[in-house]
């Protein structure tokens, strides 16, 4: 037999694993090639097109997925590129990338207590993988050239590994043996073959590819065993042995033993017993052939209690009752070939080259059909995950889909359905309504929006109000959760404020991964406009009361504000609060959850914002607009050269505000401010070293948060679109963010004072206008209070330890220039403005060089460490976990790590203002990372960031009204 080529044998079952262009209508239409039946094949009607799967999630990888297999807590895929990746069920988030094969990853299998993990590919290999770290435990190779190995099962019982080959063997070998017959020896690729590798004429050998010596990265480690000879069973089948499974009830004939059935190229099924006593070798028990002339390839097979599907190529499904050995029915199920075949929840999935899903109940009647990738669906598996029904898919589009299935509940779980999978489905909905409170045109989704919002309060049993606003803007929502009644003598209220509106989000570039107000899941984050800003934590909020309310357990009141004009300036939100005070009552906390960590690794508090003043300076002339050519001279006071000249007075050398006395009220840095700043730069730099020194990034984040500063951000002139005219008019849009104890009011009138005064030394015949168009007050507040220590120990015990191995403290001294000192040897540090401008800092740098999240490693977990996610998952999946967050766990220490307390740049209108009306401390906990990408294209939040911040104020709602 030739030496076979792995790509080669891969043409049958996958042919090229280009994308298929699906035309529109049925994926039953005949096939494009006639196929040779011996029967003609039933044709169903479709059922209950409502109960069509819904794409939960979506797993990008850059090769296809040819194989897939799920445990407890993780799914693990095999791809063409000969990696299987590792992805977290709960979170969506990838765990792991095993380089583990030289070809494509053909067959995965689980043990029966998930402890081993089995793969086998096109390099004519079995890997065995440790699934605690998933180190590889050994490596089975046959004696044969036997080619691509295209399935793989496993009998626990025997303790023997089933594989399926390419040269039409059945070949096993017992693990129970491996260390008798073990033996360190070359990989099986990398040896010479007698034939091809052998010299030829003159002792010449025909050189080799560059990358034939290659081996796989995590391919090392174990034994490498060789199958005996006597193991193997020729001519299994007439063809490759596509597919098998060990099933051990069902089989009348098996006495309750495992039976082995495999599928192949020549259209037949086998079972197979399996001998004990002589190392778990196979005797055919019968075949099930449904006598065609030609035989089609069974590509799939599965197995529901004695019923027998089988998946063939031409797009049918064979039904077969083992008990009698009968052929119940045959499926046309699609045009081309059915690739992979599932069963769960009284359903049968079948899914084909073509991209489609069917989906038949157990009379087989047809109850919904899907496109499920652009391309061959290649893999598929079913699950339930923590009672929630699971069926997965990839395909050659180089995606895995996560749908859900929950039609394929039992009534008695439906009732128990996990929060999680609410929160995601409440908040999907959510971001449907296109609420952009700018843009009229959508002033009705924005009352759809809140409408449903509204109902989503009342299903939870919340009481709520519309408040109206002025000039007919949107409206605020107000709802109240009230607390057991057994604590009304002593119940404390927990005001919660938030924003419906988002800003406007188009896709006519198409660079959104996604419709902006379709939210998908991809890759562990949820893209779709007002996911983080500022949808998900609003709901995470509102189910976190929900949760405490059902286990009786909230002994306070929680009101929650949610206006509609946050992305707008918040109009009408004060007018509409101040009306209705008394409605809404006392207040002792308030909390709101509107920005981001630092990065995407540490989880932060926000104890400061700055404030803001938008305002238009405007310069007119009294002539209309003129020709430069015509009309242009010195002595024509021109609109535009004023207003830059004017302009220019306001701000000097590395930016700092012309206007006297501006930074006078502006507090020095105290000792105690200085240590957060130690603590921030520490934490940034051991994990993004080319941030630079530690005393520069604290200079950096200083000027954007605990500075004022000026920005000119738009001009406007009169007269035509050309470079000749002189307008007549000019203005320009500015704004000034302001810290802590300068006030608002008092700066805007400094600002118009100031431009007014300057403008007068121009000697300008044109007449200057300065409009303050919108106003707010910074906010600081004292991190040291109850309800930052609450939060701070909520987040703690949420998200657990991080990472600190590589953290070094900083040293850094007051350098020559007068930066400021960071080494907390002064009591007070007024010096940050003096000397060389540090480069900014931004966030999109921030976001964009924190390395890669410990809570998603991207490298097999033998180099991430012993104690990441798909470790400790193994010891946690038992667990209850239907209004629990999983917890990966990925440092090297068991310490929890407290949050970074920062300041924003940002202004949040509202907060200092409900500070002031209800006289109660305000809290700020970000519950998105730094590349959230709010306000842009492909806003996203993770999965686990949701969940986590629902665990987060459920423990807050409960925990700080007692304290």
């Amino acid at each position: 037999m030739p030496k076979p080529s792995p790509s080669s044998a891969l043409a049958h079952r996958t042919r090229n694993l280009t994308p298929l262009s699906n035309t529109p209508g049925s994926d039953t239409d005949e096939p494009s090639t006639p196929a040779i039946l011996t029967r003609q094949p039933s044709r169903e009607v479709i059922q209950g097109q409502n109960a069509v799967p819904i794409l939960s999630h979506r797993l990008k990888h850059d090769s296809s997925i040819l194989a897939l297999v799920c445990g407890e807590e993780e799914i693990y895929a095999g791809t063409q590129a000969g990696e299987i990746v590792v992805y977290g069920l709960s979170t969506f988030e990838r765990q792991a990338v095993i380089e583990g094969h030289r070809g494509s990853v053909l067959g995965l299998c689980l043990s029966e207590e998930h402890g081993l993990l089995f793969s086998s590919a096109g390099d004519r290999i079995v890997n065995v993988w440790n699934t605690a770290d998933l180190t590889r435990k050994c490596c089975l190779y046959s004696s044969y050239d036997v080619g691509d190995i295209f399935c793989i099962a496993y009998s626990a019982t025997l303790q023997t590994v089933y594989l399926g080959a390419q040269n039409t063997t059945i070949q096993w070998c017992g693990l129970a043996e491996v260390k008798r017959r073990s033996r360190q020896v070359a990989h099986p690729s990398l040896r010479d073959d007698p034939f091809f590798d052998s010299a030829g004429p003159g002792g010449v050998r025909t050189p080799r590819p560059v990358d034939a010596s290659f081996t796989p990265r995590h391919a090392k480690g174990g034994d490498v065993i060789q199958i005996n000879k006597d193991s193997v069973r020729h001519f299994a089948h007439y063809g490759y042995v596509y597919c098998m499974l060990l099933i051990k009830d069902g089989i009348p004939e098996s006495a309750g033993h495992e039976v082995l059935i495999t599928g192949g190229g020549d259209g037949v099924v086998k079972l197979w017993t399996l001998d004990a006593k002589h190392g778990g070798a196979i005797e055919e028990l019968y075949t099930l052939d449904d006598g065609r002339e030609e035989g089609h390839s069974i590509l799939s097979i599965a197995i529901d209690g004695t019923f027998l599907y089988s998946g063939r190529s031409g797009g049918e499904v064979d039904v077969w009752d083992l008990e009698t050995r009968q052929l119940v029915r045959n499926l046309k199920a699609h045009k081309d070939d059915v690739l992979t075949i599932c069963v769960g929840g009284s359903f049968m999935f079948s899914a084909a080259v073509t991209g489609f899903v069917r989906k038949f109940d157990r009379q087989y009647q047809l109850t919904s059909r899907m496109q499920a990738h652009d391309g061959r669906i290649l893999a598929s598996a079913f699950t339930y995950h923590r009672q929630r029904p699971l069926y997965i898919t990839g395909g050659s589009d180089c995606t895995i889909g996560i749908w859900d299935v929950s039609d394929c509940m039992s009534p008695s779980m439906t009732a128990t359905r996990t929060s999680n999978e609410q929160l995601f489905e409440a908040l999907r909905k959510f971001v449907s309504y296109r609420t952009v409170s700018s843009d009229p045109k959508y002033q009705v989704d924005c009352r759809r929006g809140a409408s449903y919002l509204r109902s989503v309060f009342k299903n939870f049993g919340a009481t709520t109000e519309m408040l109206t606003t002025p000039d007919a803007h949107n409206p605020v929502i107000m709802a109240r959760f009230r607390g057991n009644p057994a604590t009304a003598d002593k119940r404390k209220t927990i005001l919660f404020y938030g924003h419906y509106d988002v800003v406007a989000a188009e896709n006519a570039t198409g660079k959104w991964l996604t419709d902006p107000f379709e939210m998908e899941g991809v890759n562990g984050y949820l893209y779709g406009r007002g996911t983080s800003d500022n949808k998900g934590p609003i709901m995470a909020a509102i189910f976190a009361c929900a949760e405490l309310t059902s286990e009786q357990a909230l002994g306070s009141d929680i009101i929650f504000l949610i206006e509609g004009e946050e992305e707008s300036g918040s109009r009408g939100f004060e007018e509409a609060v101040k009306a209705n005070k008394a409605a809404i009552g006392d207040v002792d906390w308030i909390l709101l959850a509107n920005s981001y960590w630092l990065d995407d690794r540490i989880p932060c508090l926000t104890y400061g914002l700055r404030g803001v003043i938008h305002a238009t300076v405007q310069v007119e002339s009294s002539h209309p607009d003129l020709h430069s050519g015509v009309d242009g001279s010195s002595q024509l006071d021109e609109s535009l050269k004023d207003l830059v000249m004017l302009l220019s007075t306001l701000s000097g050398k590395d930016g700092q505000v012309q206007i006297p006395g501006f930074y006078d009220p502006i507090p020095p840095l105290s000792r105690h401010e200085e240590a957060l700043y130690r603590d921030i730069t520490c934490a940034l730099v051991q994990s993004n070293p080319d941030l630079g020194d530690p005393q520069t990034l604290a200079a950096s984040l200083m000027r954007r948060w605990r500075d004022p500063s000026l920005t000119i951000h738009r001009f406007h002139t009169s007269g035509p679109n050309n470079a000749t005219i002189i307008p007549r008019l000019a203005k320009a849009s500015l704004s000034m963010r302001l810290v802590p104890n300068q006030e608002a009011a008092y700066v805007a009138q400094s600002l118009e004072g100031y431009l007014q005064d300057q403008f007068d030394e121009l000697g300008s015949n044109n007449k200057l206008t300065v409009t303050i168009d919108h106003q707010a007050e910074p906010w600081l507040g004292n991190w040291t209070n109850e309800i930052f220590k609450t939060l701070e120990e909520a987040i703690m015990d949420a998200w657990g330890p991080i990472d600190q191995s590589r953290r070094r403290r900083s040293s850094a001294r007051k350098s020559k220039n007068g930066m400021a000192s960071l080494s907390g040897d002064t009591e007070e540090i007024t010096g940050y403005f003096a000397g060389v401008k540090p480069s900014p800092t931004t966030s999109s740098v921030l976001a964009n060089g924190s390395v890669a999240s410990p809570l998603q490693p991207l490298t097999p977990l033998i180099e991430a460490g012993p104690t990441s996610s798909a470790v400790t998952s193994k010891h946690n999946h038992n667990k209850s976990a239907s209004n629990t967050t999983p917890t990966p766990k990925t440092d090297t220490t068991d310490t929890p790590r407290k949050p970074l307390y920062i300041r924003e740049g940002g202004s949040i209108p509202a907060i200092r203002f409900l500070e002031k009306e209800f006289g109660a401390p305000a809290a700020h906990f970000p519950c998105g990372q730094a590349s959230d990408s709010a306000h842009l294209d492909n806003e996203r939040l993770r999965l686990v960031n949701l969940y986590k911040a629902r665990d987060i104020f459920k423990r807050v709602f409960k925990e700080l009204p007692v304290k």
